[in-house]
Order: C-alpha cells, then sequence, then structure tokens
C-alpha cells in the first residue's frame, strides 16, 4: 500500500478509534457498527450511535475501499448524456445499482475519446467494483485496460466481447427495417437516407435495415446521402439541399439516422415552403424527448434506453458477485416504431 494510501487509512482509524473511546467500546465494535450492525445488541448500537452523532463522524469509504481492495461503488462512462437517450440509461442504471446495493459515480465522456480513457482510469484508480461504458465506436483499449486489472466492464449500447464482458444493444438492423417498412406501406416510393459518418456502426446497421425493406418492395428507390454528423445543424443543412431541389428531384419519403437530423432538416424544408409530410415524410431515430415537442412531431424508432441500462447494472452486479459463474453474453432488445405527425396522413 502507498504511502498516501497508508495514511488515508489511518485517519479513517484514528477517528473510529475517538468514536470507540466516547462510546466506552472496542474498535471493533465501532467497525461492526457501520459494516455489521445486526451482531450488536440496541443498547449498543445505541452508544455508539450517540458517539457518532457527538463526533460527527463520516466513515471514509475511500479508506475502506482502499484497505481491502473491495468496495460497493461502480463507475459508469456514458458517451452523450446531452443525448436524452443516453439520459434514460444513466437512470436505469441508477435505479438497479441502488437495488442491488452499488453505489454509483457517473460520468460523460462528451463524444471524446480522450475523456473516456481518462474517467475509465480514474474509475480504475479509484479502485471501483466495475465500469458500465457507453462507448464512442472504435476498438476498446481503455476497457480492455480495466479489465485487465480484474475489474469487470459491462457494455451498453456497444456489444459485449466473447470470454471477456457483457453488452446491451438494440437491433439496429431491425429500426431501420421499421422505419423504411413505415414509409413504404404508406405509399412512398423514393427514399433518402441520411446519416454519418457511413462507417460508424450503428448508422451503418440502420441503413442494412432501410435497403433490406426497400429490397422487398418492387418500384421503391434509395437515395443515400452521408452526413458527417448527426446534428440539428447538419439537418439544417441538409433540409436546405433538398430544398434547392426541383420539386420533381426529392424525395417523397427520408429516413434520417437520428432525430436530431430529422429535426434540423424539418426546420429548413418547412421554412422554405415544403410541406410535412404531404410532400416529405420523415423518420428519426432514438426518440429523443424534444422529437415529439418539435413543430412538426418526428415519426422515430424507439429504444429502450432505461430498460437497457437496468440489464447492464443487472449484469455488472452478477458479475462482482459471483465472478467465477457468471458466463458473458450480449442481451439484444428490440426496438419499437413511434409515429407521429411527420408520416401521419
Amino acid at each position: 500500500m502507498s504511502e498516501s494510501r497508508a495514511r488515508s487509512a489511518q485517519q479513517s482509524d484514528s477517528r473510529m478509534g475517538d468514536v470507540a473511546e466516547r462510546a466506552g467500546v472496542s474498535h471493533g465494535t465501532v467497525s461492526n457498527f457501520f459494516n455489521r450492525p445486526h451482531l450488536l445488541s440496541a443498547a449498543t448500537r445505541e452508544k455508539v450511535a450517540a458517539a457518532v452523532d457527538e463526533l460527527a463522524f463520516v466513515p471514509n469509504d475511500a479508506a475502506r475501499t482502499l484497505a481491502k481492495g473491495t468496495g460497493n461503488t461502480v463507475g459508469a462512462v456514458l458517451v452523450d448524456i446531452g443525448n436524452s437517450f443516453f439520459v434514460d440509461i444513466a437512470r436505469g442504471i441508477e435505479s438497479a445499482a441502488a437495488e442491488a446495493g452499488l453505489k454509483l459515480l457517473l460520468a460523460n465522456s462528451d463524444v471524446d475519446l480522450r475523456r473516456q480513457n481518462d474517467y475509465l482510469d480514474l474509475f480504475d484508480e479509484t479502485r471501483v467494483r466495475g465500469v458500465i461504458l457507453a462507448p464512442l465506436d472504435g476498438e476498446q483499449l481503455g476497457a480492455a485496460r480495466v479489465r485487465s486489472h480484474g475489474r469487470p466492464v459491462v457494455f451498453v449500447n456497444w456489444p459485449g466481447e466473447d470470454e471477456q464482458s457483457c453488452g446491451v444493444i438494440v437491433d439496429e438492423q431491425h429500426g431501420g427495417y421499421l422505419a423504411a417498412s413505415h414509409l413504404i406501406n404508406l405509399g412512398r416510393t423514393k427514399l433518402l437516407y441520411a446519416g454519418g459518418p457511413l462507417h460508424l456502426h450503428a448508422v451503418a446497421d440502420r441503413l442494412a435495415g432501410v435497403e433490406r425493406a426497400v429490397a422487398e418492395h418492387e418500384g421503391v428507390t434509395l437515395e443515400i446521402i452521408e452526413t458527417h454528423s448527426l446534428t440539428t445543424k447538419v439537418g439544417r443543412i441538409l433540409g436546405e439541399q433538398l430544398a434547392d431541389r426541383h420539386a420533381d428531384d426529392r424525395p417523397d419519403a427520408v429516413i434520417c439516422a437520428a432525430d436530431s437530423l430529422a429535426v434540423g432538416c424539418i426546420e429548413h424544408l418547412t421554412s422554405a415552403g415544403v410541406r410535412v409530410p404531404d410532400d416529405i415524410a420523415f423518420t428519426g431515430y432514438d426518440n429523443n424527448h424534444y422529437a415529439a415537442e418539435s413543430a412538426v412531431p418526428v415519426t422515430t424508432i424507439a429504444q429502450p434506453g432505461r430498460e437497457m441500462g437496468v440489464i447492464a447494472a443487472g449484469l455488472l452486479a452478477e458479475e462482482v458477485d459471483n465472478p467465477a459463474t457468471h458466463e458473458h453474453r450480449t442481451v439484444v432488445l428490440k426496438p419499437q416504431l413511434v409515429v407521429r405527425r411527420s408520416s401521419a396522413q
């Protein structure tokens, strides 16, 4: 144990010694008061509680974790809590972690790989029991580093890794298929898929689902526009491009890879006199909270964010409690179509 860690533990012990002296009990009795109160009589618990109140003693969880090498705290790093989908995931994690008796430290990487890895290192250094990670797209080297120190990592919105980590994902291809099938069933035949970059797994998988639906129907065409991001600002640029086209050259339905893209695109098109959904119908993706509240409420593919968080926290609790028998797996959930005015007729 390093000098600083030893000093932290010693300071905690010293304060517990003060409580023991004030209550007239042993150091071990004070420890039992905080960790195994059922072993103490009611009278002893009352004496210790009174001493704790008089001294305003707060037990040092960090010191106990350093001394024992274990704790009841887990970390979660989410890619973008500005996106309500990840807020829903966080709420699910928080709820399930509390039910499992685990404390939660929550961090937002803000779509920044360096920040993601910094938080993973921080949680590793503070000896959390495990980490839930909703990562940026790409190779998960930071997660591998945490695992190498004996701490489990559960991915959410990212598949697990065989024999190493669990994961919770949504069937993105099915989501794309639902969106395209919905528009085709409304009689739309000139579809456009917008999203990007296309190397992102989610964007590519949603496109694959769209392509499958289009292939099932004769006379339906598909145009693909790759965007450099999925923001509302980029959506407005897309809307400007479509508004500049002759009416006959425009699609009659647009499938956006994110709600933010759809909201921005619809905003510009309607300001340019293009009618939504009469001229162009739209679907988004994620069921972000603002999609239902925009000027033209957006039909979307809803992902069960809260359920994903609950399952991820449950998998982590299972692994930290039973590491020898735990089996790593990826849980796949189904998205749902939510129809709103952007495609309603």
